[in-house]
């Protein structure tokens, strides 16, 4: 395990929250344009595109594969320069831009580059952004700083669904990605004008590998967590498959974006209690919580047969609150284990190993999903879940 920082970044910072909220407020804004999106491309990939539950889990998985090796080289590279806020810059950047390219599509290839791109500019941008929130205040309360960027990230995903619902009564669905271009660019204004720079203390390794074998070779707690989340991972799926799935419990693509608004709701309420309850009881019991929500979310995809409003929105509440636990709690937890000199490696290190999990999980369910049947998907979900418990 590599040493502590004693150094005056890991001491509390008193300005440090508020980097927390602008980067809040950049994120939510990012959100709002994103999920007006998410929530109906899905089935606007599968239905208007003529994609299969596999190509669109090939997608998904494809899409966010590029987007952690992104993460690997930019988390890296902010080490290195001692700079997070160029990357992070960049990164919105690219992805606001991208976004309305999907009126262009007429394939699920044309889909698949869109995503793609946009996934690049999540890729750059995310593990500085991590490792820029964790540098910004103590590690003592990492989990509450991250409960916070992640409801107010989250609060922009229940808006987006929303307003792309209330696009979707009076215009078709091109008109949402137009419309997404608005709520990127005040993500990139807000980014440019309030989110500081936190200066780093330089370490001994000056090169992007040199600090990648440090972390693998010196730091065992921090390699045994990655092999936890690689091998849970390995069996997570993507919301994509919680919204087909309420797609067969009686869902039209009109009133989708309300199930998916009910995942990001879910996910904003439990952010900051999970946050903070991670910082008290231990981040590892709290993941550990998150979980097992994720296996009961499984099982009752087998349970829900009949079409039922209810079900479908039952569903994606639960799997939000998995998504909210997961994705706050995983960040917080490493900068635990990680001195604040070599975070951007080490979140660039997280996030290629569940990328490249979460890639081979998503194909390998939408294939027996659409081969064989749901019950053995799930099945082969919860096996992965169940062989990480045990490690």
């Amino acid at each position: 395990m590599t040493p502590k920082d004693t150094s005056k970044e890991d001491r509390p910072k008193p300005s440090g929250i508020r980097n927390v909220l602008m980067m809040g407020l950049v994120s939510f804004f990012t959100d709002f344009s994103t999920e007006m999106i998410l929530g109906v491309l899905p089935l606007y990939i599968v239905n208007n595109l003529g994609a299969s539950r596999a190509i669109l889990g090939g997608i998904e998985g494809s899409a966010e594969l590029i987007s952690y090796g992104f993460r690997m080289v930019s988390g890296s590279l902010s080490d290195k320069v001692r700079k997070r806020k160029i990357f992070v810059l960049i990164g919105y950047g690219l992805s606001t831009i991208s976004k309305p390219f999907f009126i262009l599509a007429t394939g699920w290839f044309d889909a698949f580059i869109v995503r793609a791109v946009d996934r690049i500019g999540k890729g750059v941008r995310t593990a500085p952004r991590d490792a820029l929130i964790a540098d910004s205040v103590s590690e003592s309360i990492s989990g509450k700083a991250f409960g916070i960027h992640r409801t107010m990230d989250q609060a922009g995903a229940i808006a987006g669904p929303l307003v792309a619902f209330a696009i979707l009564q009076i215009m078709d669905i091109r008109a949402v990605f137009l419309f997404s271009l608005i709520p990127g660019a005040i993500a990139v204004i807000i980014l440019l004008l309030f989110v500081k720079e936190v200066r780093m203390k330089k370490l001994s390794s000056t090169t992007i590998f040199g600090n990648i074998i440090f972390l693998l070779k010196r730091n065992k707690p921090f390699v045994i967590l990655m092999i936890v989340t690689g091998i849970f991972s390995l069996g997570a799926f993507s919301y994509s498959f919680i919204l087909l799935k309420a797609s067969d419990l009686g869902i039209s693509q009109r009133i989708m974006p309300l199930v998916y608004a009910t995942i990001n709701i879910s996910y904003t309420i439990i952010g900051i209690p999970s946050g903070i309850l991670a910082d008290r009881i231990g981040k590892e019991k709290v993941l550990v919580i998150g979980y097992i929500v994720f296996a009961l979310s499984s099982i009752l995809m087998i349970l829900f047969t009949s079409s039922n409003y209810l079900y479908a929105y039952l569903l994606a509440l639960i799997f939000g609150v998995y998504m909210g636990i997961s994705e706050t709690v995983q960040r917080a937890v490493i900068p635990k284990y990680v001195t604040a000199g070599l975070r951007g490696t080490a979140y660039g290190i997280y996030n290629l190993v569940s990328g490249v999990c979460f890639f081979a999980s998503n194909i390998t369910f939408g294939y027996i999903w659409d081969t064989y049947n749901l019950n053995l998907a799930i099945f082969y979900s919860l096996f992965f879940l169940f062989v990480q418990l045990e490690v």
